[in-house]
C-alpha cells in the first residue's frame, strides 16, 4: 500500500532541499505531504501545506507573527500547528512517517513535533547537529537522527545522496508491517527498570516472565529509561510495571549522572497500575569526569569506585538515604491501589553486596527503617533475607506483580 509521508520543512531557506526529498520519497513508491515551518522568507517551491495553515492550526495567524517576526515567538507557533495538522491526519491515517531537514533551528522545530507523536510512528531527522550531543532533541521518544556532514544549504552529490538515504530510511519505516500492539487486559506489556549491577536478576525474571505468558519491556534506569517507562503507561502502551531500578531518584535529588527528572516514581500509581517496587542503585550515585580516574575530591573521602575511566560512583551516607527515602515515599504517595515494595536486605545491587566497594549496612538499614514507617498504607512491604538478584528474591517479584494483575482483571 502506498504510504504518505510528512517533510517538515523551513520552504524559504531549504525549498530546494525538501522538493528534492519530497522527489525520492516518490522514487521509493510512496506520496509525500510537504509542510512550509517557514515565516519570513518567500517559499522557494510549493508546499502541500502552507505556512499560513500551520500558523493557524498553532493558535496564530502568519500575518501576526510577522508584525514583529522573531524565532522566539514564530517557533511555538509553528511547533504547535504542525504537531496539531499531523495528529489529525495520523487519527485518519492518512500520514504514515515523518521527516525534517534543518540546522539548529529546524532541529528544534522539527524534534519538537516528532517529540509530540506516539512511539513507533517513523521519525527521522536530518540535522547538521547530528554528531553532537542530541538527548534534548530525541528526549525519550525514538527520533531517528541523521548527521547532513555539509550544511542543508544548496543541492551537491554528497546532499544529494544523504537526502535519498533519508527518504528510504522514512519510507522503509513506514512499510515495514510490524506495529506496537496495546496489550493493556489479561495480559499487560510489563515495564521493568534495570541497572547493569542488577542485570543478572532483570535476566531472571524476563526467563519468568515468559514463562508465565508475559512479554517485559526493559528499560536502562539512566534517566530518560525511567521517564520513557512512565510516558508509555501514560500511552497506555505498559499496563503493569516492575519498577526493579530506582537509582534515578537520588541522582535526581543529589544532581547525578541518572537523573529521572520530578515525576518519576509517580505514574504508575496515579493511573492505579499494578506496581512491584524494587531498590537496585537507590544508595549511589554516577558522575562524568572530565579526566580519567580523577574524582572529584569533595567525594574522595567516601566510599566509591570507577564504574568506568569517566564515570565515578559514590555511596550516599546514612544522612542521605534517609533524604532519599523521604522522596521514594514522597512520590509513592500519589499510589491508588494496593501495591508493592521489596526489600533484599542483603544488597540493593552488586555494588553494596558485602564486600563490594559500595557495601553500608547502616545506610542500608536507614533507607529500609524509613520507608517501613512511612509508606502509604495500600504499600505491603516484603522483605527478605536475599540480594537483588537472588532467584528468591526476583521469582517473588513477578509472582507478586502477576497476582497483583490477577486481583486487578477481577474488579
Amino acid at each position: 500500500m502506498n504510504k504518505t509521508i510528512a517533510i517538515l520543512a523551513t520552504l524559504d531557506t531549504k525549498g530546494p532541499e525538501g522538493n528534492y526529498l519530497r522527489e525520492q520519497i516518490q522514487e521509493c513508491g510512496d506520496s509525500a505531504l510537504l509542510m512550509d515551518t517557514g515565516v519570513v522568507g518567500k517559499p522557494a517551491v510549493k508546499a502541500d501545506i502552507t505556512r499560513e495553515e500551520i500558523a493557524e492550526a498553532g493558535g496564530t495567524p502568519l500575518s501576526e507573527l510577522l508584525k514583529d517576526p522573531t524565532q522566539d515567538k514564530a517557533h511555538p507557533v509553528m511547533s504547535a500547528g504542525a504537531s496539531s495538522i499531523l495528529k489529525k491526519l495520523l487519527e485518519q491515517d492518512k500520514v504514515h512517517g515523518v521527516v525534517s531537514l534543518g540546522g539548529t533551528q529546524g532541529t528544534s522545530l522539527g524534534t519538537g513535533v516528532m517529540q509530540t507523536l506516539p512511539y513507533g510512528f517513523p521519525k527521522v531527522m536530518v540535522s547538521t547537529v547530528a554528531s553532537g550531543n542530541v538527548s534534548s532533541f530525541v528526549d525519550i521518544k525514538d527520533i531517528t537522527m541523521m548527521f547532513s556532514v555539509g550544511d542543508i544549504l544548496g543541492l551537491n552529490p554528497v546532499m544529494c545522496k544523504i537526502l535519498a538515504n533519508a527518504a528510504g530510511a522514512v519510507s522503509g519505516m513506514a512499510n515495514v508491517k510490524v506495529k506496537i500492539e496495546n496489550k493493556i487486559g489479561d495480559r499487560p506489556l510489563i515495564g521493568m527498570t534495570n541497572i547493569g549491577l542488577a542485570t543478572r536478576g532483570t535476566i531472571k525474571a524476563l526467563e519468568l516472565f515468559k514463562q508465565k505468558g508475559y512479554d517485559v519491556i526493559v528499560f536502562h534506569a539512566v534517566g530518560s529509561g525511567g521517564r520513557a517507562m512512565e510516558q508509555m503507561m501514560k500511552d497506555g502502551i505498559i499496563g503493569a510495571v516492575l519498577d526493579y531500578a530506582l537509582v534515578e531518584i537520588p541522582n535526581e535529588i543529589y544532581g547525578g549522572l541518572n537523573a529521572g527528572g520530578p515525576d518519576r516514581l509517580k505514574t504508575a500509581g496515579q493511573l492505579g497500575i499494578p506496581q512491584v517496587v524494587c531498590p537496585a542503585g537507590v544508595e549511589h550515585i554516577g558522575l562524568i569526569l572530565s579526566e580519567p580516574h580523577k574524582g572529584p575530591k569533595e567525594h574522595l573521602h567516601r566510599k566509591y569506585y570507577y564504574h568506568s575511566p569517566i564515570i565515578f560512583v559514590y555511596r550516599l551516607d546514612k544522612d542521605e538515604m534517609l533524604v532519599t527515602a523521604k522522596e521514594v515515599v514522597d512520590r509513592l504517595k500519589y499510589t491508588k491501589d494496593e501495591s508493592i515494595f521489596m526489600i533484599p536486605k542483603k544488597g540493593f545491587d552488586r555494588s553494596c553486596y558485602e564486600g563490594a566497594p559500595l557495601y553500608d549496612p547502616e545506610g542500608d538499614k536507614a533507607f529500609i527503617n524509613y520507608l517501613k514507617e512511612n509508606l502509604p498504607k495500600n504499600f505491603r512491604i516484603i522483605e527478605l533475607d536475599c540480594k537483588i538478584e537472588d532467584s528468591e528474591f526476583v521469582e517473588e517479584a513477578v509472582n507478586n506483580l502477576i497476582s497483583l494483575i490477577e486481583k486487578r482483571k477481577k474488579k
